[in-house]
């Protein structure tokens, strides 16, 4: 049996080396001290936020406190992403000048949007009310960041569309957490987003992705408005088995 070397003695370099190419040890998984288990009545309630989210349109001007802002802020940051890279990036706009250019690029884009459909399509269309810009509370312009540092690249090589996906999640988890704080949330997609990044001056690695009104909803309704005005109803989605 050979001697074991001596630290910075013979066979020390090969040692070291060996280490170095070897390959890297999976990072430890540590239990957590109280397991993560949901209960039946969590289960419930997660359902029933689901079932009640709706693309609010009908706010109340109520305003939405600081504490619970802040909560809200937070909910957002657990939303998964591509390599943690956490590339959503949120203006809260208060400035009256810049919420009146949006509702002006929503009114451009929204007669666009109009005159696409034929006559009795645009008649439907028209009836629907598709923006709560003009009462909502706390408004918030989010866009993506699409050259992050963070994350250093892990995930997003073949597929850099994942940094896009994970800020669509950081608002659908925004949005279930506001409904869970009794609040409404309607995503204003009807503008031009070069227009909404001029408006903003963000940088041009930033592509804007929705405009979010929050609020307390003016009223309730057990059915989707996109339901009752007979636009469109829900598909169910099939889980192909190959």
């Amino acid at each position: 049996m050979d001697p074991t070397p001596e630290k910075g003695g013979v066979g020390a370099a090969p040692a070291a080396e060996a280490a170095n190419s070897a390959p890297a040890a999976e990072v430890a998984l540590k239990a957590p001290a109280e397991a993560a288990v949901i209960t039946p009545a969590e289960t419930a309630a997660l359902a029933r936020i689901l079932r009640w989210r709706r693309d609010v349109r009908h706010f109340r001007a109520d305003p939405v406190d600081a504490a619970t802002l802040e909560r809200l802020r937070a909910a957002m940051d657990r939303a998964p992403s591509v390599g943690n890279a956490r590339p959503w990036r949120v203006m809260q706009v208060r400035d009256p000048a810049a919420r009146a250019a949006v509702r002006e690029n929503f009114a451009r884009c929204d007669a666009e949007a109009a005159a696409a459909y034929d006559d009795a399509r645009r008649r439907r269309y028209r009836a629907l009310k598709l923006a709560g810009l003009d009462v909502a509370p706390v408004q918030l312009a989010v866009f993506t960041e699409t050259a992050p540092t963070e994350g250093h690249g892990l995930g997003r090589r073949t597929m850099p569309h994942t940094l896009r996906q994970s800020t669509a999640m950081a608002i659908h988890t925004l949005w279930l957490a506001a409904r869970a704080e009794n609040l409404g949330l309607g995503m204003v997609s009807i503008l031009d987003p070069c227009a909404m990044r001029a408006l903003f001056d963000a940088p041009q690695s930033w592509v804007f992705e929705a405009y979010l009104c929050i609020g307390r909803a003016a009223f309730s309704d057990d059915t989707p408005l996109l339901h009752r005005a007979d636009w469109q109803r829900d598909t169910a989605t099939e889980w192909r088995v190959r």
